[in-house]
C-alpha cells in the first residue's frame, strides 16, 4: 500500500466521528492554534445546534471531556495536530496541511456542516 493510500485511509478513519470532523474543519477554516474551549464551542454549534449561552454545563462538560480524552489524542497520535494538554492548546501540523485537500472533500460532503466553519 502506498504512503498516499495510507494517508487517505487514515483521514477517512478519523472523519468517521462527527466531533473529529468538526475539529478538523474548524482548524482548517481558522488556520491557527485553538483552545479546547474554542473547539468545545465549535462542536456545540455544529453538532448540537445550540448557542453557548443556552447549553447546559453537563453538555459542555461531556463535549470537553470527549475531546480531551478521546478525539484530540486520536488526532495527535495520527500526527494531524499537536495538543498541549496542560495549556489546552491545539495546533495543526505540517501533516495536517498535506491532507487538507482530502479533508476538504470529506467535510464538503457532510450535510450537517456549514461552510465556512467559523467560531
Amino acid at each position: 500500500m502506498s504512503e498516499e493510500s495510507r494517508a487517505f485511509d487514515s483521514v477517512l478513519d478519523l472523519c468517521q466521528n462527527q466531533h473529529r470532523r468538526i475539529v478538523l474543519g474548524t482548524l482548517a477554516e481558522e488556520q491557527r492554534s485553538l483552545t479546547l474551549n474554542d473547539l468545545t464551542q465549535a462542536v456545540l454549534k455544529y453538532n448540537h445546534q445550540t448557542p453557548i449561552t443556552e447549553a447546559s454545563e453537563d453538555v459542555l462538560t461531556e463535549i470537553r471531556l470527549s475531546l480531551y480524552h478521546v478525539h484530540l489524542p486520536k488526532l495527535a497520535s495520527e500526527g494531524l495536530i499537536n495538543y498541549d494538554s496542560e495549556r489546552h492548546l491545539v495546533e495543526p501540523t505540517e501533516q495536517f496541511e498535506q491532507v487538507q485537500p482530502t479533508l476538504s472533500t470529506i467535510l464538503d460532503a457532510d450535510p450537517t456542516l456549514e461552510a465556512p466553519m467559523k467560531l
